[in-house]
């Protein structure tokens, strides 16, 4: 998918072009697709950190991806050698990722280590409008002994950030600050009754404490310190006392962890701890911290060197986790660098966004077994007459979910008002693909025609066997091209069939879908999608070897500021006829067989806006006797053995395929037009993320609504529509015609032979 975003850097190596070296510095660039910054060779980035940024080209290999909170973290070193040494010491950088707002740290300051609390994280001052990001601090409030060697009250610029005591508060980098180890606990603090060594808790810890003779449990939400003695408020949950709210036990009382009552800990194999708590890999889980609510894929379950709890690895949806799946340089699994993050299984629950009220906690990797064996009933596409029944409305559609538009927008296309490509969804295939094919027709194309909703996590299964069959690592997670997915869906695993076979030079070419080019605009202001298509293969010298049952257009646009033209007028039914080789055609003059075809011709505007100049001897003797004409060169017609002959009839069928769907991009984010019935007004717009309930914790809300306005426009003339202005448009129409990017068309007829 194409999307404006700003990728952050820090320089490693000294360029060989510039006279003053950069080592060290924190740059940005401004890109419009996420492969321009991958496989460029050069960029052009900004720097930050000085008075004004500085604009430069680097070269690609002089630069490592940071991601925007790294950034700030290296931004508060001042020294541009010790940052990049400090970028260098990942366990120091992904260690301040984890610190939150109450822990408590060690901070070195004037040669010393001093005791404090984070009180504060951000940046000291207001970024300015030419730079998009600022140096973050950690704002540290002294404990203990060590109060009054500090040099602030928590201000800074006469802006108060914290409150603590006079001369009790430091500034500090995230070099110079470090979590406080378990064993600086007080040593007044006693063990806990399960006599196991205390670990200081840290907000969002799940604990275990005891009160009364009570086991009760619940979530750290800060740690204080009255009278020398460490107490930690913790959030409860209802316990067998009755409490549930706010509670401040004493440190010795509090274990990190979920512990039953009586006994340690007993470690779990992953078997059980599935059977036990309902989760294990591959489930949606999200994860409470101090800053908020995390959200995942358990990836691995297990015990890591040195710790006896029980640990769940997961792949994050955000870049915001520490590592690639890697913990101490031993790799436990593997995902997109920043995305792993290991925290207690106790502290993990199921994704509440993707849980129906009452509904039990299924793994997204559900057992096949059931399915292998129970015989799964084809649902019919939703006919016109029951669209406004089972599809249009709120909480309909497929629910979007981590950048799945591109895949729900495809989907619903595909599959909720056609037919034209089911036979994908019963073919036989590999036994080790079979899962996904069950995936495709039991959880998300039969609910899509029988309720007219599907729920994410049905799509996001069918992203997780996507990526563990290999074909990409990151269908969970990244952006992607509608193309690329249905070329790994309908080739890579369904082995269907090539939809599209092309005729060039005598040689055929086989695609699944095609992308439009044009050399140039050749006079097209508002083009068609039929005048599209023609001229595109008029430059490239293609010709259809086959009527297709089903045509993928991509239109000739890269992104919001690369469309080639403002708006396309959707041709509702495409004639392939001259575009077909081996064909009988029409004389455009005469309606007689056609046995002539004139390339040069195809510009004229005399004969007709559309199709390739085809003509009968006679008429094309007669249109090449004009002077301007005399040096076209004239093709003959492939016509079938014998055709000839019998003469042609006066009129011949043509070919044509009707459009049913179109799938259009603004700049980021995907959405679909269907076209479900016959009648001008028989559309409806789908957005998988239309609206959303919550914030970080909540969920996306997928709608479906009906927009007749589109019949409006294009019932206009080509110069009325010229004139219409994109943001007056009614309703939902602008977006038809003004981001189109794929054009789904299919041929009734030739899908019952596919």
């Amino acid at each position: 998918m194409m999307s404006t975003g700003i990728q952050y850097f820090i320089v490693t190596e000294p360029p060989d072009y510039l006279r003053h070296s950069h080592t060290g510095r924190i740059c940005y660039s401004i890109y419009e697709y996420r492969a321009s910054i991958e496989f460029a060779q050069k960029l052009q980035v900004f720097m930050l950190g000085s008075l004004a940024p500085l604009y430069c080209e680097m070269d690609r290999r002089c630069l490592e991806e940071v991601s925007e909170c790294e950034a700030a973290l290296l931004l508060a070193v001042t020294d541009n050698s010790e940052r990049l040494k400090w970028f260098r010491d990942k366990d120091a950088l992904r260690r301040a990722l984890t610190l939150c707002e109450g822990t408590e740290v060690i901070v070195e300051e004037g040669g010393g280590q001093l005791n404090g609390i984070i009180r504060f994280i951000g940046s000291l001052s207001q970024a300015a409008a030419d730079e998009p990001l600022k140096a973050t601090f950690f704002g540290v409030e002294l404990q203990g002994e060590d109060k009054g060697k500090g040099d602030t009250d928590g201000c800074h610029d006469n802006e108060s950030l914290f409150a603590c005591e006079r001369d009790c508060g430091i500034f500090a980098p995230f070099c110079r600050v470090r979590p406080r180890d378990s064993d600086c606990s007080s040593a007044a603090d006693s063990e806990p009754p399960s006599g196991r060594q205390t670990q200081m808790p840290v907000p969002g810890d799940r604990v275990t404490y005891f009160i009364e003779d009570y086991c009760c449990y619940g979530m750290v939400l800060n740690v204080q310190e009255k009278d020398g003695k460490h107490f930690v408020l913790i959030s409860t949950d209802i316990d067998a006392t009755g409490r549930t709210g706010e509670v401040e036990v004493p440190l010795q009382f509090v274990v990190v962890g979920e512990y039953p009552a009586g006994s340690d800990l007993i470690a779990l194999d992953n078997g059980a701890v599935e059977e036990k708590c309902g989760m294990g890999v591959n489930s949606l889980v999200e994860v409470s911290l101090g800053t908020g609510s995390l959200y995942g894929i358990i990836r691995w379950i297990g015990t890591l060197p040195g710790r006896q709890d029980v640990i769940a690895g997961l792949e994050l949806e955000n870049d915001i986790g520490v590592s690639d799946g890697t913990f101490k340089n031993v790799s436990f699994f593997q995902c997109p660098p920043r995305r792993a993050l290991f925290v207690k299984y106790s502290c993990c629950r199921p994704d509440a966004r993707f849980l129906s009220e009452g509904a039990p906690k299924h793994s997204v990797a559900d057992i096949e077994i059931q399915q292998c064996v129970e015989k799964v009933d084809p649902v019919a596409p939703i006919s016109s007459d029951r669209v406004a029944q089972v599809l249009i409305g709120r909480m309909k559609g497929i629910q979007g979910h981590c950048n799945s538009c591109y895949m729900d927008a495809a989907l619903v296309s595909l599959f909720s008002c056609s037919s034209v490509l089911d036979s994908m969804l019963f073919k036989s295939i590999e036994p080790q693909d079979a899962a996904i094919q069950r995936t495709l027709l039991h959880n998300i194309v039969n609910p899509l025609r029988s309720e007219g909703f599907v729920q994410a996590m049905h799509v996001m299964k069918l992203r997780q066997q996507l990526e563990k069959h290999g074909y990409c690592r990151s269908f969970t997670t990244e952006e992607k091209d509608p193309e690329e997915f249905l070329t790994v869906i309908m080739h890579h695993i369904l082995a269907l069939d090539p939809l599209l076979k092309l005729s060039a030079a005598g040689k055929v070419q086989e695609s699944y879908c095609y992308q439009i080019f044009l050399e140039q605009k050749r006079g097209l202001l508002l083009p068609t999608v039929q005048q599209l298509l023609e001229h595109s293969f008029h430059d490239a010298g293609l010709k259809l070897a086959e009527m297709p049952s089903c045509l993928i257009l991509q239109m000739p646009r890269f992104g919001k500021k690369f469309k080639m033209f403002d708006k396309i007028i959707p041709s509702l039914e495409l004639d392939v006829s001259g575009l077909l080789s081996g064909g009988p055609q029409q004389c455009i003059l005469c309606g007689e067989l056609a046995q002539e075809e004139c390339a040069v011709c195809f510009d004229e505007s005399l004969f007709s806006q559309t199709g390739f100049k085809v003509f009968c001897t006679t008429c094309s003797l007669q249109v090449h006797s004009h002077p301007r004409r005399l040096s076209h060169q004239t093709t003959v017609l492939d016509l079938p053995e014998g055709y000839a002959a019998r003469g042609a009839p006066h009129a011949l069928t043509r070919d044509t395929l009707e459009l049913f769907a179109v799938l259009c991009i603004e700049t980021s984010h995907y959405v679909a037009f269907i076209k479900y019935g016959a009648h001008s007004h028989d559309w409806i717009f789908f957005d998988s993320m239309a609206d959303r309930e919550g914030d970080a914790d909540g969920f996306n809300i997928p709608e479906v609504r009906a927009c007749p306005e589109v019949a409006i426009y294009l019932d206009m003339s080509p110069a009325e529509l010229a004139d219409q202005i994109p943001r007056d448009m009614k309703g939902v129409a602008k977006r038809l015609f003004c981001d189109a990017y794929m054009y789904l068309y299919q041929s009734p007829s030739m899908c019952l032979y596919r």
